[in-house]
């Protein structure tokens, strides 16, 4: 069975300052995700499935999975506020999403096979879609759930235009054994730094960075509708708390409950936090194209 893509394109892009998902930067008029679509089909991936807003649903629709008609099966899930276990409901003050832990829960009823996560925002590279291809199709849940993640040098990561949220990984024989969530990442020199809640904490740059780009099996959801309401629980009521994937794919390592292989894309990575970004993106695309390692065209 191939594997699905799930693609997380609900974040409100606050930073931003507008829908960047819609955002043109390619030298046809593609989006980032167009590229991390014809990437992952030439991996090998079976389906896509959208996780989006209702609020944007046809521009969406409209703007982007038409691009895909008769290429790959097109899937969408919704992450709304309201979207919440029995027994809950949403604070009055909150209006920041759930996360994307909770983005990936909102897919349990449209995915039943091995899939990889990505950020709708982020461009990947063709090699990390084919290192997810290739192990997805093999993965198995024994004893532990036999999950993945496609890691990026921190300092390549980083915007020049502001913070950034990245998970910090440690590893050791290829495997992850935690992932610490930071959210105000920022260039120091050659080096960089975390400066949220008062604190500062340095960095060297040099650091395995998780981009969201994950590879799981469908045993991922059971573990994250019971982590979902342990964080509602614990933080439900904090107006800009999130559940992260990160903090999860944390936990269930120390449970003893996920193994987690990284594998090291071999591709830069490049993305739009501010739209300040878009200019490196556009042009690095085009250099990119100019190499022939994507057409002109790709739709």
């Amino acid at each position: 069975m191939k594997p699905t893509l799930l693609v997380l394109a609900a974040g409100m892009g606050s930073r931003y300052g507008g829908l960047k998902q819609l955002d043109q930067v390619g030298p046809s008029g593609e989006t980032i995700i167009d590229y991390s679509i014809y990437d992952a089909i030439r991996a090998g991936f079976g389906k896509i499935v959208f996780i989006i807003r209702k609020d944007i649903e046809a521009p969406f629709k409209e703007s982007i999975g038409k691009r895909y008609e008769g290429k790959i099966a097109i899937e969408y899930a919704f992450q709304e506020l309201n979207k919440l276990p029995a027994g809950f409901s949403v604070p009055p003050q909150r209006q920041k999403p759930w996360g994307t832990g909770h983005a990936v829960l909102c897919a349990i009823d449209v995915i039943h096979e091995p899939f990889a996560v990505i950020n709708a925002d982020d461009f990947y590279g063709a090699n990390g879609y084919q290192l997810l291809a290739g192990y997805l199709s093999q993965a198995k849940d024994g004893v532990k759930a036999d999950y993945c993640m496609c890691g990026f040098i921190l300092r390549n990561t980083l915007s020049d235009n502001g913070t950034v949220s990245r998970g910090i990984c440690k590893i050791n024989n290829g495997s992850l054994t935690s992932v610490t969530e930071m959210t105000k990442i920022e260039r120091n020199g050659s080096a960089a730094r975390n400066i949220e809640e008062g604190a500062q904490c340095d960095l060297t740059g040099d650091e395995i960075a998780s981009m969201n780009m994950w590879g799981f099996t469908p045993s991922l959801f059971s573990h994250l509708e019971r982590l979902f309401i342990e964080f509602i629980k614990a933080s439900g009521q904090k107006e800009k708390s999130e559940f992260y994937i990160p903090s999860v794919a944390d936990t269930l390592i120390k449970e003893g409950k996920a193994e987690v292989k990284v594998m090291e894309s071999r591709d830069s990575w490049f993305g739009i936090t501010y739209r300040e970004d878009k200019d490196n993106v556009v042009n690095s695309i085009r250099t990119l194209v100019a190499k022939g390692v994507y057409p002109e065209k790709l739709f």
